[in-house]
């Protein structure tokens, strides 16, 4: 803690700098587990300093990526239970840099607090090291933001920024894609951090019991179900793109099926996702029973039980399969490549 650094007049604003500094502290060991090679500077500093090993790498390029949690934090506050939304958050963000072919360097967070809590900010801060430890990425700036008037005192916000690096000419562009090649899926761990608004409007989770077994859920309770982390995909992908030449990868995101594969899918060309053998979660068909919700919007909003698609030559599917199988993932070919201008087909 920074000595003689109070402000008894700012503290009565709202805003004790004080409790910043204890909740630095606390997080300090779990920022630590986040250390990589590149790491050149320690918490505390006004920037993070990283120098990137570009052994191997001819021609580097720097991939960046930012995003949020969103309302999924609504069902942190209503459970009190803040140690997994910062796994979410490196998600968003290293999912999406992934697709790119890139490996994530390092990480940024910043939250936004009516009241700050260090205990509950570390907490948060333990969930953006893990999920940052899962990429193999470090940690290595943040900022915390005690806003009073502005949020309320038990509520936070919470956003991250990512960059990565791949050789340009290994970046992922789809210009080998080819009508014949395979769609693969790799799993989801649930709804991750999209279409929240929805679920929270559909299932009342603000009055819904969180808590107690449900049948539905095969006796999971509601709350654990939809607070269960975004799966972070960043080293099966790095496996697979080692042995094989993968040419298209998505995110499924907020947007679905529908908004997500079509950005990884060049002119001309359509992906046709074999309905029967999307492998979909309990928790999507609760969703769309207690929201009246038709197939197309399910799709076209959730993932759906499919956190990621891969493009992969027909000829190499077998060993793309192997590979993420073998890097723990469950994955199933879901569809295939043809020609066609309508991007995607679910049937």
């Amino acid at each position: 803690m920074i000595e003689n650094s109070r402000s008894d007049v700012y503290a009565a604003a709202g805003v004790d700098i004080t409790a910043g500094y204890k909740a630095v502290e606390l997080m300090k060991k779990h920022i630590a587990s986040t250390v990589t090679p590149g790491v050149c500077s320690d918490v505390g500093g006004f920037g993070g300093l990283f120098e990137p090993d570009l052994t191997g790498i001819r021609r580097p390029v720097l991939v960046s990526g930012t995003d949020g949690v969103g309302t999924k934090l609504k069902l942190a506050f209503l459970l009190d239970k803040h140690d997994t939304v910062g796994i979410d958050c490196v998600a968003m963000c290293v999912n999406d840099i992934i697709c790119c072919g890139a490996r994530p360097l390092f990480f940024l967070d910043y939250i936004a607090c009516g009241k700050n809590v260090p205990e509950k900010i570390a907490a948060v801060v333990a969930g953006v090291c893990n999920g940052c430890v899962q990429a193999g990425a470090a940690l290595i700036g943040g900022e915390t933001a005690e806003m009073p008037g502005f949020y309320p005192q038990d509520e936070y916000d919470l956003a991250g920024y990512c960059t990565g690096i791949v050789d340009k000419d290994k970046i992922i562009d789809n210009k080998q894609m080819r009508a014949g090649d395979v769609v693969i899926a790799l799993p989801s761990s649930g709804v991750h951090s999209n279409g929240f608004s929805l679920v929270r409007k559909v299932l009342d989770v603000e009055h819904a019991d969180l808590t107690s077994p449900l049948a539905e859920l095969g006796g999971r309770p509601l709350g654990e179900t939809l607070l269960t982390p975004t799966k972070i995909y960043v080293r099966p992908v790095l496996a697979l793109l080692d042995k094989v030449r993968v040419r298209g990868i998505s995110h499924i995101t907020g947007g679905g099926f529908y908004e997500n594969i079509p950005r990884s899918i060049p002119e001309g060309l359509c992906a046709v996702i074999e309905r029967a053998a999307v492998r979909v979660p309990p928790v999507f068909g609760l969703i769309a029973r207690r929201g009246g919700i038709g197939e197309r919007d399910m799709f076209n909003t959730f993932n759906m039980g499919v956190g990621m698609s891969v493009v992969v030559a027909r000829e190499d599917a077998p060993a793309a399969l192997d590979i993420l199988r073998a890097a723990g993932e469950d994955t199933y070919v879901i569809g295939r490549i043809e020609a066609g201008e309508e991007r995607i087909r679910i049937c």
